[in-house]
């Protein structure tokens, strides 16, 4: 929603619109975009609807701190906030102001992964069935992000080389990754009971998903094409507004955290189990089995190694590594 109201001398043209329209000019994900909106509507009516070309570093440094103090966000959280300031300032309304430079970000906290045993893996894929369990076994066989395993397309999915293809993974990059044996008894089954409903929803005039930006224009039939379909479609349709079109979007992220959290709790794991729980595990497993670090970085579609490198903590601390004082014979 505008901040501004109609009558409002900023509302003309209207500010958030021109976010957004700047965001997809740049080629922004919808959700950064839907979250930079968000933030600056926030800071807008932090400041009492004033527009922010009257604003200063004060302004924008009391709206940060706001967040820190009063809200307890976390940094991740305020220097999101800030990149979203910055972008208003910048990009939209191209001001170069020098004191933007001058704005501190928050600093993160260095925290390690929480890092689920293969026994434990194996406890909590016990209380998953059905996509849920699909889902779950290719965030942890094949490493893959929430969010990259639920927009997985049909076309995706390579059983012959045994290898998924993530398209604009984090960062708009695209990766391979592999595809683990142990999901195929299920995944070819599941597939084809998406097939044969994919098949009926074309008898009744639907089928359509949506497509990455100009893609619809240029191949006019491939938004009802098979290759095209979500690995996780969603169980109801909806239709386009304009046109009425019966359309399926993927599995909604909720479905599936739910699930996890549920089969957590189900399997008695005392740590937090959450789906990017299971690619933390993927990757410290890997690195125990002996694979490089460099092989697990391109697997993971981290733009850094130093990201990767996280990982490393499960072989030179814990337990497992260093053997107490206090252990060894009197």
């Amino acid at each position: 929603m505008d901040p501004f109201p109609r009558n409002h001398p900023a509302a003309k043209p209207k500010l958030l619109d021109q976010v957004r329209s700047g965001l997809r000019k740049r080629h922004y994900s919808r959700r950064t975009e839907e979250a930079y909106v968000s933030w600056i509507t926030r800071f807008i009516r932090f400041h009492r609807v004033r527009h922010p070309a009257e604003m200063g570093k004060t302004d924008v440094e009391a709206f940060l701190s706001h967040l820190a103090i009063d809200r307890k966000v976390a940094a991740s959280t305020q220097n999101q906030a800030l990149s979203a300031i910055l972008f208003l300032y910048g990009d939209v309304l191209g001001r170069q102001f020098t004191w933007l430079d001058e704005v501190v970000r928050a600093k993160k906290p260095r925290r390690l992964p929480v890092v689920l045993t293969r026994q434990e893996v194996q406890n909590v894929l016990m209380h998953l069935h059905g996509e849920k369990w699909i889902a779950a076994m290719l965030m942890y066989g094949a490493g893959l992000r929430l969010l990259e395993c639920l927009r997985l397309r049909v076309k995706d999915i390579d059983f012959s080389y045994r290898q998924i293809v993530v398209r604009e993974g984090k960062g708009k990059r695209d990766r391979v990754t592999i595809l683990p044996a142990a999901v195929e008894n299920r995944l070819r089954p599941h597939l084809e009971g998406v097939q044969e409903r994919h098949e009926r929803d074309l008898k009744r005039r639907g089928g359509y998903v949506t497509l990455p930006e100009a893609l619809e224009r240029k191949y006019q039939a491939a938004n009802r094409s098979w290759g095209w379909q979500w690995v996780f479609p969603a169980h109801r349709q909806f239709p386009e507004a304009s046109t009425g079109s019966l359309f399926r979007h993927h599995l909604y992220d909720t479905v599936i955290q739910r699930a996890v959290k549920y089969a957590g709790e189900k399997a008695r794991i005392p740590k937090p189990v959450t789906c990017h729980t299971f690619r933390h595990s993927f990757a410290t497993h890997l690195l125990e089995d002996g694979y490089d670090i460099r092989t697990i970085q391109e697997l993971l579609g981290h733009k850094d190694v130093s990201t990767t490198m996280v990982y490393t903590h499960v072989l030179n601390r814990g337990g497992r590594c260093i053997r107490s004082p206090a252990d060894f014979p009197r």
